[in-house]
Formats: C-alpha cells, structure tokens, sequence
C-alpha cells in the first residue's frame, strides 16, 4: 500500500494591488508523496499570484496532462496554463499552444531552469513567463507552512509580502521570458 497524500489547508487574505485582486480565500492542496514542501509551497504562491475567476490546481502530479495551475473561463475553454518548478520544454511549448498565456514558477535558479529551455523549440517563447523569487524565500515560506495555514498575501510594486502562521517573509517577484 502506498503513502496517501497529505492534505495543507489555507485561508489567505490576498490583497494584490498591482492586479487590483483583493479576496479572501479559502482552499486545500493535496502534497503528493514525491512532492517537496518547497515545490507544493511555489505552486501555493503561482495560485496566489495568478488568481482569478476560473482557477484551479491541475493533475500534474499524478502524470496528468494538466499544468500544476490553470485558468478556465465559463466555457471551460483554457485561458492559462501554469507550470511549476523546472518543466521540460515540450510541456511549456505544448502549454503555449494550448493557451492564452503561459507562465512557469520556480523556486530553483532561473538561469539554470531558463538554461535547459536553450534552442529548444517554445510556441511563443517570448511571451512565456519565467517567475522566481529572493534566494531563501520559498524555503522561508515552507518552513512556516504548517498542516492548517493562515496567511496575510500582498503584492504591491512588484514585491509580495505573506505573513504566514505569524512569520513575516517579503520577497521581490523576479520576471523574465522564456525566450
């Protein structure tokens, strides 16, 4: 038998003021046995600032075709497609095609996730977003990540701040193209 996931629970106030996003949330992420604290934490932080009428968590982490977060208007159709970590290529390039917009989120180092997407083929690599954070930032945030989370998320002026089970953490939000 195998080891079930283990179920975070978050209510967040999210106030995003570059976006004009304000709401208060309150949702659940299953972390996947293979699934690191630090990866689960990104793909909280990509929910966050991505938010939006529409938005979910997807199934790529039990080998679905699905990004780790993606936007559906009404009609289902797929308005963006969200990664997660250091994803190869082919699934930004497939994600492109497959929506409007196409981002990645990662806690690792950009210039080398950015570096294995080199001469590869990306539909609209110029318009694929590469975000990352201050080096210690996710960690900081996993660290504070308990079972039951209550968080405070703001982003003004490209930086976002969280106080997350009463730790404070703030962090600029680093943005770069995939091609």
């Amino acid at each position: 038998m195998g080891i079930g996931a283990t179920i975070h629970t978050f209510d967040v106030a999210l106030a995003d003021v570059d976006r004009g996003v304000y709401d208060d949330l309150s949702f659940k992420v299953a972390q996947h046995p293979s699934e690191t604290l630090a990866f689960l934490t990104t793909r909280v932080l990509a929910y966050l600032l991505e938010f939006e009428e529409g938005i979910a968590f997807g199934d790529s982490l039990s080998g679905g075709d699905e990004p780790a977060v993606l936007v559906r208007d009404l009609t289902g159709a797929l308005q963006a497609w969200i990664e997660v970590g250091a994803p190869e290529a082919d699934r930004i390039h497939r994600g492109s095609m497959a929506a409007e917009r196409c981002a990645v989120y990662t806690h690792r180092d950009p210039d080398k996730v950015a570096g294995r997407w080199a001469g590869k083929r990306i539909h609209k690599a110029e318009h694929v977003r590469l975000v990352s954070f201050d080096d210690g930032f996710v960690d900081a945030v996993a660290d504070a990540i308990a079972r039951r989370t209550t968080m405070a998320f703001s982003v003004t002026e490209g930086v976002v701040y969280a106080e997350v089970n009463g730790t404070t953490l703030s962090s600029a939000i680093h943005e770069r193209r995939a091609g």
